[in-house]
């Protein structure tokens, strides 16, 4: 697949993101009308059909946030669980979120894994792919970590497939989604950044060849919501 999508400067992305942390949950459920949390409860269902819900399991959470989804994983799963974000401000949430549970919080960039060679069982990522400035290197720093046949699951924004449910959720996306992001945040260009990362990112054919060309095998999708958001997952390849 030809690269098509550079990527957001990461300096921005992390500025950006260390300007709205203090409201950044709060936002991300008033904002989507707390359907993210049923987007997230599938991404940890998808994680257990591929790897199952043992306790020996260990999984990475990368572009983690403040940790919602490093939670569910642990909570549902009952499995070991690193999250890692390179925004200190998030990660500073997520680890008092995660006080007192097993759950290691580690400040890192996806695209510089500290982490060993076939390291983890399964990988999470929600809503993070598209801010990585290079999400080729991405993709094939997440496979490096996996174990051969270890499953990556990505949560993210995408393209709705239903023309009424299309117009309706871009206008809201363009238009009222940025003027509510900005007035409860304090910041109007993260709530700008938005929508236009999720109009320049692949859409839901595209990133399964991305994850092919990166070394994934069974990759597929499950559109969420009508194509607001979309679940991809397969598994790094076994050599």
């Amino acid at each position: 697949m030809e690269r098509e999508y550079p990527g957001p400067d990461s300096r921005r992305v992390q500025e950006m993101f260390a300007g709205i942390a203090h409201r950044y949950d709060f936002l991300n459920h008033f904002l989507s009308a707390c359907i993210d949390r049923r987007w997230r409860r599938v991404a940890v269902n998808k994680v257990r059909e591929l790897i199952g819900a043992t306790p020996s399991a260990v999984c990475l959470d990368a572009c983690s946030g403040t940790g919602d989804l490093a939670l569910a994983l642990h909570r549902d799963l009952h499995c070991g669980v690193v999250a890692a974000d390179f925004c200190h401000p998030m990660l500073t949430r997520a680890q008092a979120k995660c006080s007192g549970l097993p759950v290691h919080n580690v400040e890192s960039d996806a695209l510089s894994l500290p982490f060993p060679d076939h390291s983890f069982d399964a990988l999470t990522i929600a809503f993070g792919l598209r801010n990585l400035e290079d999400p080729w290197r991405g993709l094939n720093e997440m496979r490096r970590v996996l174990k051969p046949g270890g499953g990556l699951v990505v949560l993210e924004f995408s393209k709705p497939v239903v023309p009424v449910l299309k117009h309706a959720f871009n206008f809201y996306f363009r238009h009222i989604l940025p003027k509510l992001g900005a007035v409860i945040s304090g910041d109007g260009s993260a709530y700008q950044y938005l929508p236009d990362s999720v109009r320049k990112f692949p859409a839901q054919e595209e990133l399964v060849s991305m994850m092919r060309s990166c070394g994934f095998e069974n990759a597929q999708y499950r559109n969420l919501s009508g194509g607001i958001a979309a679940l991809h997952w397969g598994t790094a390849e076994k050599h």
